[in-house]
C-alpha cells in the first residue's frame, strides 16, 4: 500500500490547514500490488496521483479565488500569485513523479487527530466518543518487568480492566491487512485502533496502556486526544451525559533499569524460556515463545537502544501530565512499593476543578497539625495571661474530678468522663480543658448530652415546663502501660 498525503509546510496558513480539514474524510490511499516487475500499474498509480493532486491545486485555486474577492484588484493577483506558489511547492512531492512514494505520509498530527476522530464520530455518534477517565501510560526498558508491574499498577489505581498493550492491539486483523497488502501501520492507523479499543465500556473506570506514545507524532496526538476529551466535558458539562465525560486525567509512568542490568534480564529470560520448552516439548505441550531479543546480546543491546530513543520522545510529555520513574532494578517488592506511592489519591489530579476549587477551601490534615504544638503553646499562655481566674478555676476541675476517674483507668489506657460542673457552660472553659488535656498527653474528644426533665404540666394549657440538665462528656485515651503477659510468666523449677 503506498501512503500518498500533503506535507505541510506552511503549518501557519491557516487557509491551507482548513481546507485539508475539508478533505480530510478522503481516502487518499492508493492500493498497489508492490511488484516492482509491473510497470503498468505503477505508472496507473501516478497518473492516478498527479491527477488527483492536480484536482486538489485546482480546489484550492478556487478557495483563495473566492477569499480575494473583497481585496483591490492589485492586491488579488499579488495575493493569489503568491498563496498558489506556496500551494504548488508544498505540494511538490505528490506532483513530482522522481519523489519517495514510500515517504508520503502525513506527518501533520493536528490533520491526523482530526481525520481519525470525525471518521469515528461519524461512525459511532459525538454523544458516544466516549473514554476512561483515567489513562496510564506506561514505557519501560526491555526487561523491567512490564508484564508484572502493569496488572499491579492497575490494582492499585482500582481499574479492573487488563491492561492494552499495543504490540498486541497491532497484531490484530485490520493490522494484518495493512500489513499484507505491503504497507506500515502508519500512526494515523495507530491511533484509529487505539481509540477503537479505549472506546470499549470495560475501560471506563480506567485503564493502564502499555506501548503507547512511541513516536514524536503520537506524543502530539496524546495531547491531541486530551484537549479533545477536555473540550467534549465542557460541551456536555450540563447535560445528563455530563458522568460520561469526566475530566481526563493523563499519567505517564516509566520503569527503568540500565542498559547492562536490562540485558542481562533479556539473555537470562531466554535461557529459561529454552530450558522451559525443552521440558515442554517432551511432554507434546505448546511452547512458550521465544524472543530473538532474548537469544542474542548484540539484538538485546539494540531492543535497549530502542527503549533510549523512545524515552527522550516520551519526556516531552512532562509538559504536560505527571511524570513518575520507578527504579525497576530492585526487588519486586520494593517496585511496587515505588508504584503504590506513585499513585497514591491526589484531590488535585483526580476531582474536577469545580470540585476542588470548593473543597480545597477546607485545609488537609496535614496542614491543620504541622503548627499545632506551637499555636497550642500560644493559646495556653494566652489563657494565662488574659483569663487567668477561668483557667485556674478549669485546672482545679480536672484535678478534682478528672483525675481520680484517670487514675483508676489508667490501666485501659482509656477513661470516659461526665461531668455536669456548670463552668463548662462556657465555650472557652471547654477550649482550656482540652488544650490542657492536649497538652499533658492525652487524646480527647469532646460531647454535650442534654436531658430534658419534665417538672410540671400546666392544667389549662397542657403546656409541659422542662429542667434542662446538661453533661459534658470527655472521652479520653492515652498510652496503657505494659502489663507482664502471664504466658511468660517464669516458670517454677520444682525439683
Amino acid at each position: 500500500m503506498i501512503k500518498t498525503s500533503i506535507k505541510l509546510l506552511n503549518r501557519n496558513s491557516n487557509n491551507y490547514r482548513n481546507y485539508f480539514l475539508k478533505i480530510k474524510n478522503k481516502n487518499v490511499l492508493v492500493e498497489s500490488n508492490n511488484n516492482n516487475n509491473n510497470n503498468k500499474n505503477n505508472n496507473n498509480n501516478k497518473i492516478f496521483k498527479r491527477n488527483y493532486n492536480t484536482q486538489i491545486l485546482s480546489s484550492l485555486n478556487t478557495d483563495i479565488q473566492k477569499q480575494q474577492k473583497q481585496q483591490p484588484q492589485q492586491q488579488k493577483q499579488q495575493s493569489f500569485k503568491t498563496q498558489q506558489n506556496n500551494i504548488e511547492s508544498s505540494i511538490d512531492p505528490i506532483l513530482n513523479d522522481n519523489s519517495n512514494e514510500d515517504d508520503l505520509e502525513i506527518k501533520d498530527p493536528l490533520i491526523i487527530f482530526n481525520t481519525v476522530w470525525n471518521k469515528l464520530e461519524q461512525k459511532y455518534g459525538a454523544n458516544n466518543m466516549r473514554f476512561p477517565q483515567e489513562i496510564i501510560l506506561v514505557a519501560g526498558a526491555p526487561g523491567s518487568g512490564k508484564g508484572t508491574n502493569t496488572p499491579f499498577m492497575s490494582s492499585v489505581r482500582g481499574i479492573t480492566a487488563d491492561p492494552i498493550v499495543m504490540s498486541s492491539l497491532l497484531n490484530n486483523e485490520e493490522a494484518k491487512k495493512i500489513k499484507s497488502l505491503g504497507g506500515m501501520v502508519s500512526d494515523s492507523n495507530v491511533l484509529e485502533l487505539f481509540l477503537e479499543e479505549l472506546r470499549k465500556p470495560c475501560y471506563r473506570s480506567g485503564v493502564v496502556v502499555d506501548g503507547f506514545p512511541r513516536t514524536n507524532i503520537q506524543v502530539e496526538l496524546t495531547n491531541a486526544l486530551y484537549e479533545k476529551m477536555k473540550q467534549m466535558r465542557k460541551i456536555y458539562y450540563n447535560t445528563p451525559l455530563a458522568p460520561f465525560f469526566p475530566r481526563p486525567i493523563f499519567r505517564v509512568t516509566v520503569l527503568f533499569v540500565g542498559e547492562k542490568e536490562s540485558v542481562d534480564r533479556q539473555l537470562r529470560r531466554g535461557d529459561i524460556t529454552r530450558e522451559t520448552n525443552v521440558k515442554l516439548k517432551e511432554q507434546g505441550l505448546p511452547l512458550l515463545e521465544e524472543r530473538d531479543t532474548d537469544l542474542s546480546e548484540e539484538a538485546a543491546r539494540k531492543r535497549y537502544k530502542i527503549f533510549r530513543d523512545h524515552y527522550s520522545t516520551l519526556q516531552t510529555l512532562k509538559k504536560h501530565f505527571p511524570f513518575s520513574i520507578i527504579d525497576a532494578s530492585k526487588s519486586l517488592d520494593k517496585v511496587q512499593q515505588s508504584i503504590i506511592k506513585e499513585f497514591k489519591y491526589q484531590s488535585s489530579l483526580e476531582l474536577s476543578q469545580e470540585t476542588y476549587d470548593l473543597v480545597q477551601r477546607i485545609p488537609l490534615v496535614t496542614d491543620i497539625i504541622q503548627h499545632a504544638r506551637v499555636d497550642l503553646i500560644t493559646r495556653l499562655d494566652e489563657y494565662q495571661n488574659r483569663h487567668n481566674i477561668l483557667f485556674t478555676s478549669v485546672v482545679h476541675v480536672i484535678e478534682n474530678e478528672f483525675l481520680p476517674t484517670i487514675r483508676r483507668q489508667a490501666i485501659a489506657g482509656s477513661a470516659m468522663l461526665r461531668i455536669t460542673n456548670s463552668i463548662f457552660s462556657s465555650s472557652l472553659a471547654i477550649d482550656m480543658a482540652l488544650d490542657l488535656l492536649s497538652e499533658r498527653g492525652f487524646r480527647v474528644t469532646f460531647d454535650i448530652k442534654t436531658t430534658y426533665i419534665p417538672r410540671r404540666i400546666d392544667p389549662i394549657t397542657h403546656e409541659i415546663t422542662n429542667l434542662t440538665k446538661q453533661e459534658y462528656q470527655f472521652k479520653l485515651d492515652f498510652e496503657k502501660p505494659a502489663i507482664r503477659d502471664l504466658s511468660q510468666a517464669v516458670k517454677i523449677n520444682l525439683n
